[in-house]
């Protein structure tokens, strides 16, 4: 396996405009190490002119792009697919020493992140419309496809590969050129797929990337442009609405995958093995920083005290360490004001009466970790129900009916995913529809794949990444209508 030293000697450093990489007008910055503080490298930082030039490449390369057939864009994204499967230890790596989630658990990001290019490499060639007589009998309906044209993505930080893969491969797949702007806080792993889709056969301009610490500053100015039809964010709800705002400005389609307050509902008849399992899966992948994870821990009052005996003594023999480490399964949350967050979100529902069963602390030390924590006997109003925790912190309040545990379920603004664990059919077809979420996992703890659509309802955001609907995000469509002879 690669040494960290020679992965990060021969990563690209700079921005990717117009099929080169070029220096940042605005300097450099640095990437650091969540578990040690260290600077891991210094890559180039964008200014917003920089924005600009990437936007300009997108455009000049839309018409050509849009016109290469769809098998030629197909076979692009599954040589890509096939170089990250050759390469996947060393992007397991990239992620988690950017990152700092375990080894393992980025190895696992490879493959679903992959997914998305083999998924779409697929999709590209079934792009269809239809054809027929209209209901008069006066003319033949012709109604196609087209892309949208140039894209801007903002992608998140935590899960610098399969957020990436998400956006770009449907919109490759599509025909539309895209600008990403990867985080500041982890954009490493997006500079060195870049360079694998560049391998991979990419015409220069059809991808270009502008790393930046000036988010808002860069993005302003593309948003605004004429030019751009599409924009694709994955973030908080609060940002996710500013951003909409200025899209509405030049009317663009917008997908936002926004914030999540996911419950996971366990009634008295749920396999307790299941749930316990499903419970660590939902809530502590990641280090729980996840959209999806689970934040709501609704039990049902008869096994409450047994669920939260099981899940405090698997998460007591959780090992916590640099994720690089062997059997690491809690690594560092992504910064120090991340670890505030936690905290705070702790000591107020302790302060309203919850009980700390296991972990509830910050850990002293270099990097930014905090303990895996279980606290029970959540009171009604407390933050931690109300806000997303994006930690590892399992919060558990109790219900004593059907009609109560849904009403919990859906008293909040978000509607991303929610899992329900019971071993009555009947009931969980009754939670799929009275649930007010995008998606829900019906005694499993883990819903995503690339075959799926993956979205919310509410605050949680519009539009769907994934699946068959995965692709439309990035077509127009077009009706021709040609007069009967």
């Amino acid at each position: 396996m690669i040494t960290e030293t020679a992965l990060l000697e021969k990563l690209p450093r700079g921005l990717f405009i117009g099929g080169e990489w070029v220096d940042g007008s605005a300097g450099t910055f640095a990437v650091h190490d969540p578990a040690t503080g260290d600077v891991l490298v210094e890559i180039a930082d964008a200014s917003p002119e920089d924005g600009i030039r990437a936007l300009d490449a997108a455009v000049e390369a839309q018409d050509d792009w849009a016109a290469t057939p769809p098998r030629t864009r197909s076979d692009i994204l599954r040589r890509a697919f096939d170089l990250l499967m050759e390469r996947a230890d060393e992007f397991a790596l990239l992620m988690t020493l950017e990152m700092g989630k375990p080894l393992a658990e980025a190895r696992g990001e490879v493959t679903y992140g992959g997914e998305f290019l083999r998924w779409f490499s697929e999709e590209a060639v079934r792009i269809a419309g239809r054809y027929g007589s209209n209901p008069e009998g006066t003319g033949r309906m012709v109604i196609s496809q087209r892309p949208v044209g140039p894209c801007f993505f903002i992608t998140p930080w935590n899960f610098p590969l399969a957020m990436a893969t998400r956006k770009i491969a449907p919109a490759l797949a599509a025909g539309c050129t895209v600008v990403v702007k990867p985080p500041e806080l982890t954009p490493l792993t997006t500079l060195a797929f870049v360079q694998l889709l560049v391998e991979a056969g990419l015409p220069a301009g059809v991808v270009n990337v502008v790393t930046t610490t000036t988010s808002s500053a860069v993005s302003g100015p593309i948003i605004a442009d004429p030019r751009l039809r599409k924009l694709s964010f994955t973030g908080s709800t609060p940002v996710g609405k500013k951003l909409i705002a200025q899209a509405a400005e030049g009317v663009l389609r917008v997908s936002m995958e926004l914030g999540g307050n996911a419950p996971f509902v366990v009634f008295d008849d749920a396999d307790l093995d299941k749930a316990v399992d499903g419970a660590m899966a939902a809530k502590f992948r990641n280090i729980g920083q996840a959209c999806t994870a689970a934040n709501r821990f609704i039990v049902h009052e008869a096994v409450a005290g047994e669920f939260a005996d099981r899940v405090s003594e698997r998460v007591r023999a959780m090992k916590i360490g640099r994720g690089t480490e062997e059997g690491v399964q809690i690594g560092p949350l992504i910064d120090q004001k991340a670890v505030d967050g936690t905290a705070a979100l702790v000591k107020d529902a302790v302060d309203r009466g919850a009980v700390v069963r296991a972990g509830g602390s910050a850990i002293e030390g270099p990097g930014t970790f905090f303990e895996p924590t279980v606290i029970t006997e959540v009171a009604a109003g407390s933050d931690i129900l109300r806000e997303e925790i994006f930690g590892p912190v399992l919060a558990i309040a109790t219900f004593a009916s059907e009609d109560e545990a849904v009403r919990l379920a859906n008293d909040t603004e978000y509607g991303l995913v929610s899992y329900v664990f019971t071993e009555d059919l009947q009931r969980g077809l009754r939670m799929i529809d009275r649930l007010e979420t995008g998606m829900m996992g019906l005694n499993i703890g883990v819903v995503s794949n690339a075959a799926a659509p993956f979205g919310g309802v509410k605050q949680s955001g519009v539009g769907r990444e994934g699946g068959l609907e995965g692709i439309h995000e990035y077509l127009s469509t077009k009706y021709t209508l040609i007069p009967a002879s």
